[in-house]
């Protein structure tokens, strides 16, 4: 896949440059913060506020139901596949647990882009990291994924052009 910058019109290249000359501002981490989505086919880009993010691209939080996430630590703690499925009947219910799997499994086929929930999540403390910190601040662009492939989302963050040193030797 080509590199996401190669993707950008001159004045879409100028908008991210006046975004990340914006950004270097922020000094605490709010919900106005800037992303910015790129939506590959139409070759558009999008910028919205850190708070409507997960409203515009949904996290796919699935595989994060009790239910499943239960069924896991019984696993992991030596049960079998079967005593584990019965013993997440018996906490939960036969229903919710079947209901939990079925959710998890629409989400699989339809596929979710590398977009979950835990992905979400890290990317939000990396950004938040980011703004906190000292030193140059980021900028999220989201590539999208195309509708047709299964591709993953790309997640790129753009950081401001360092300036050269001045050359000091005489």
């Amino acid at each position: 896949m080509a590199e996401p910058a190669l993707l950008l019109t001159d004045r879409h290249q100028r908008q991210l440059e006046l975004l990340l000359e914006s950004q270097q501002q922020q000094r605490h981490w709010h919900g106005q913060l800037p992303v910015v989505l790129l939506d590959r086919c139409w070759l558009r880009l999008q910028v919205l506020p850190v708070e409507q993010l997960c409203s515009v691209l949904p996290p796919d939080s699935s595989g994060d139901a009790p239910e499943l996430v239960r069924f896991r630590e019984l696993l992991r703690e030596g049960m079998s596949s079967l005593e584990a499925q019965e013993q997440c009947w018996q906490d939960f219910g036969r229903e919710p647990c079947s209901e939990a799997l079925r959710r998890f499994w629409a989400a699989q086929e339809r596929g979710n882009r590398g977009w979950t929930l835990q992905v979400y999540l890290d990317w939000l403390q990396r950004y938040r990291l980011g703004i906190e910190g000292e030193g140059p601040k980021p900028l999220p662009l989201v590539v999208l994924a195309r509708p047709d492939g299964r591709e993953p989302h790309q997640l790129v963050w753009h950081w401001p052009v360092s300036q050269p040193m001045r050359h000091t030797c005489p």
